[in-house]
C-alpha cells in the first residue's frame, strides 16, 4: 500500500493579481494547503471572500512565517522584496515560488539563486508563457523558420484606476521593460537556443507621477550570435495606446508565425492578465516559391481557441512546482534562465540610461 503524500504547507505572500491567481491555483489543488495569506493592505480580506475560505491572515511576512513555519512559500509581492522574502524563506527550510522578475538585482536574482543550491531548497520563478501550450507551439514552429530570426514582441498597457497605482507602485523599483520585458526575452532565448551579444534600448518618461530617474515607454533591440535579432517594447499608463498593443510575431528565412489574438487584442484588453497570455490562433506562412515566384503553400491556421484559460496556466505553474519538490527535480537551467534573462533586461534598461549599446 503506498504512503499517501501529506499536502504542501504554503504560505501566500502578497494577494494583488498574481498572488491571488496563484492563491486560487493552491485552493483548488489538493495537494497543496494554504496555511496564510499575507498582504499590507486589504487584498487578503477580499482574497478570502473570494476563495470562500477562512485562511489565517497576516500583515507582515516575517510575522507570519513564524507563525505558520510553512514548507514553501509563494510570493508575488513588488520585486524589491523578492530577494530578502525568497532567501529568509529558504534559509528557514522552505521551498520558493516566487512570481518575475526573481530580483530587483541580477546581484539579488544570482544571490536567491546560490541560497536555493547552498540549502537544497527548490526555487521556481514565475515564466508563466513556459507553461502555456500554445506558446510552446509558437516558440516550436518558429524553429522551423530557419536562421537567422526577426522576432517581434510588444505588451503596452493602457492602465487606469487599481491598475494605473499597480503600474506607478511597480515603477519605484524597476522600469516596464524589465518587469515585463524579462518574459519574451526568455522566449527569444529559447527561439533561437542562441547567446545574445549586445542590447540597445531607448525609454521615454511621459509623466511626473512614477520616479524622475525612471520611464514608463521602453523598447529594447537584442542581436544575437547566430545573427538573429529581436525587438519588444513595453508601456504603462492612462496615455498608452492600445492601437497595437498585442504583436507577437516571428519571421526567419523560409517563413513566418504569428500569434493572432483577435479577442484578446480588442480594445480595452491592454490592462487584462487574461488577454496578456491569450493566443487563440497561430497564423503560419511559409516562404517557398515555385518557378513563377508564387507561393507553393497556403498560410495555415492553427487553432488554439481551447487553451488553458489564466486559472488554468497558474494550476499547471503550480503542479510544475510541486513536482519539482515531489520529484526533487533539477532546477539548474530553470534558475540560470531566470538570472540570465533579468540579466539581458537590466543591460537593456542600463542602455535606455546611457544611450549607448551594451555589450553582453
Amino acid at each position: 500500500m503506498t504512503k499517501e503524500k501529506k499536502p504542501i504547507r504554503i504560505l501566500v505572500v502578497g494577494c494583488g493579481n498574481m498572488g491571488a491567481s496563484h492563491a486560487l491555483a493552491y485552493h483548488q489543488l489538493d495537494a497543496y494547503e494554504i496555511v496564510g495569506l499575507v498582504s499590507g493592505g486589504r487584498t487578503k480580506e477580499k482574497l478570502n471572500e473570494k476563495l470562500g475560505a477562512n485562511y489565517p491572515l497576516f500583515d507582515e511576512y516575517y510575522a507570519a512565517m513564524s507563525a505558520t513555519k510553512p514548507d514553501a512559500v509563494s510570493i508575488s509581492t513588488y520585486p524589491d522584496t523578492h530577494e530578502p522574502f525568497a532567501i529568509h524563506a529558504i534559509e528557514n527550510g522552505c521551498h520558493v515560488f516566487v512570481e518575475k522578475p526573481l530580483a530587483d538585482t541580477v546581484e539579488g536574482a544570482q544571490r536567491v539563486v546560490d541560497a536555493a543550491k547552498k540549502h537544497d531548497r527548490k526555487l521556481v520563478v514565475g515564466y508563466i508563457l513556459r507553461h502555456h501550450p500554445s506558446w510552446e507551439k509558437f516558440i516550436e514552429v518558429s524553429q522551423q523558420l530557419g536562421k537567422p530570426l526577426v522576432m517581434r514582441m510588444n505588451l503596452n498597457q493602457q492602465s487606469e484606476g487599481s491598475m494605473w497605482t499597480l503600474h506607478r507602485n511597480l515603477m519605484k523599483s524597476l522600469s516596464p521593460i524589465v518587469d515585463c520585458g524579462v518574459h519574451y526575452i526568455d522566449v527569444m532565448c529559447q527561439m533561437t537556443r542562441s547567446k545574445p551579444t549586445q542590447v540597445y534600448a531607448i525609454g521615454a518618461r511621459l509623466t511626473d507621477e512614477i520616479p524622475a530617474d525612471n520611464y514608463n515607454y521602453g523598447n529594447l533591440q537584442i542581436r544575437f550570435e547566430d545573427g538573429s535579432v529581436g525587438w519588444y517594447e513595453a508601456g504603462w499608463g492612462p496615455m498608452v495606446s492600445e492601437t497595437a498593443f498585442f504583436i507577437k510575431d516571428v519571421f526567419g528565412p523560409k517563413g513566418s508565425v504569428s500569434i493572432v489574438a483577435k479577442e484578446a487584442g480588442g480594445s480595452g484588453k491592454s490592462d487584462s492578465i487574461e488577454a496578456h497570455t491569450k493566443t487563440e490562433s497561430l497564423l503560419y506562412h511559409r516562404g517557398e516559391l515555385n518557378k513563377e515566384d508564387l507561393f507553393v503553400h497556403e498560410d495555415e491556421w492553427i487553432d488554439l481557441t481551447d487553451e488553458p484559460d489564466h486559472n488554468g496556466l497558474c494550476k499547471r505553474e503550480q503542479e510544475f512546482f510541486l513536482r519539482a519538490i515531489q520529484e526533487n527535480s533539477d532546477l539548474s537551467d530553470h534558475m540560470e534562465d531566470a538570472v540570465n534573462s533579468l540579466r539581458i533586461a537590466f543591460a537593456c534598461d542600463e542602455s535606455v540610461r546611457t544611450g549607448q549599446v551594451v555589450q553582453l
